[in-house]
């Protein structure tokens, strides 16, 4: 059974910074792509970036030149550095993974990122 668990949400002043981290469980990660998506209340969840596993990434335009994704195989975890935070980052922040081998698509249960003004 694959797990994902998130951590490193939490309450930051506009312009703070956060580091978010997922571990995986089980021996997907090096063959899965990772990314992280968010959701804000009342809107649909959104990509935030994402990295392949042999590390190349991808950004939301909302996104690029303040966060930066990256990813552990020897420690199945990834990352999430979230700098020059901006009020509308605030979202509940989910860690994703699509096993490219055997095709499953898995979710964390979430971490919330809350940005004040």
């Amino acid at each position: 059974q694959v797990q994902l668990v998130e951590s490193g949400g939490g309450l930051v002043q506009a312009g703070g910074s956060l580091r978010l981290s997922c571990a995986a469980s089980g021996t997907i990660f090096s063959r899965s792509a990772m990314g992280w998506y968010r959701q804000a209340p009342g809107k649909q969840r959104e990509l935030v970036a994402t990295i392949a596993s042999g590390g190349s990434q991808n950004y939301a335009d909302s996104v690029k030149g303040r966060f930066t994704i990256s990813r552990d195989n020897a420690k199945n975890t990834m990352y999430l550095q979230m700098d020059s935070l901006k009020p509308e980052d605030t979202a509940v922040y989910y860690c994703n993974a699509r096993d490219l081998v055997y095709l499953g698509n898995y979710w964390g249960q979430g971490t919330q990122v809350t940005v004040s003004s």
